[in-house]
């Protein structure tokens, strides 16, 4: 039996699928990575894809094509995502994306950069969604963002929250979820994050060292709460790949 195809957008090399590929493929799933900055092509279409993940980056949700002609293409197949229910897991950058689609807004955070290891909170709504439902009340994620969602596409199902910033994971539609936070780090990952963003650690009230060291300590939580999730996303691309077969 072939694999279910799952179409892979890394916008920047910063932000790789790392632990969540790994996931991914334990779960059966084959992965086509397209690493834009590397100079790999988008298709035109998802025609023949089974899933999709966009990942994060540096860029911001509010470039233009002169800025980050990049991704032009990532919103364009985001919006075929939507249009078509394909399941798709958007992260952080790709989460905004996802938002600015199907209709939400995203701006400047107005409380700052949020960075680092905390958590959020599960929103009631969360509990009858076969892929979101089984995560724990308040998972520990990675944090690491200037932007935020400032409103959500009007037909979003909002899943998970904090005092932060209110829109942390939603849905649209059945099977398109949006996670402004991030799952698929290493300690390494975030460690260059924040020798790379001076304006990032000084919104934390941690120095660099302490905020690498307490990420790197919430990694293995951030494993148990999410590699299931992975999992449960990776049968929905799975079920995708036999409808359409």
């Amino acid at each position: 039996m072939t694999a279910a195809r799952l179409l892979v957008v890394v916008p920047s090399e910063t932000d790789p699928p790392a632990r969540l590929g790994e996931w991914l493929r334990a779960a059966g799933l084959e992965l086509d990575e397209r690493h834009l900055r590397l100079g790999d092509a988008l298709p035109e279409n998802l025609d023949g894809v089974d899933g999709l993940l966009v990942l994060g980056g540096p860029q911001s949700s509010m470039d233009d094509e002169e800025t980050s002609p990049e991704l032009v293409g990532v919103r364009a197949l985001l919006r075929q995502a939507i249009d078509r229910d394909l399941p798709t897991l958007a992260i952080c950058l790709g989460a905004q994306l996802v938002a600015q689609v199907g209709g939400g807004r995203t701006r400047v955070g107005v409380d700052g950069p949020e960075v680092g290891a905390t958590l959020v909170a599960k929103r009631d709504a969360a509990d009858a969604d076969p892929v979101f439902g089984p995560v724990p009340l308040s998972p520990d994620v990675i944090q690491w963002h200037h932007d935020e969602i400032s409103e959500l596409p009007r037909d979003a199902q909002l899943l998970a929250s904090n005092p932060h910033y209110p829109h942390q994971a939603f849905r649209v539609g059945r099977h398109v979820y949006a996670l402004q936070f991030h799952i698929e780090t290493t300690p390494e990952m975030v460690r260059a994050w924040a020798e790379s963003d001076p304006v990032g650690v000084a919104a934390s009230p941690l120095d660099l060292e302490t905020l690498c060291l307490r990420a790197t300590a919430a990694h293995d939580d951030v494993a148990d709460a999410w590699q299931p999730f992975a999992a449960r996303f990776a049968a929905l691309v799975s079920a995708s790949a036999g409808a359409r077969a």
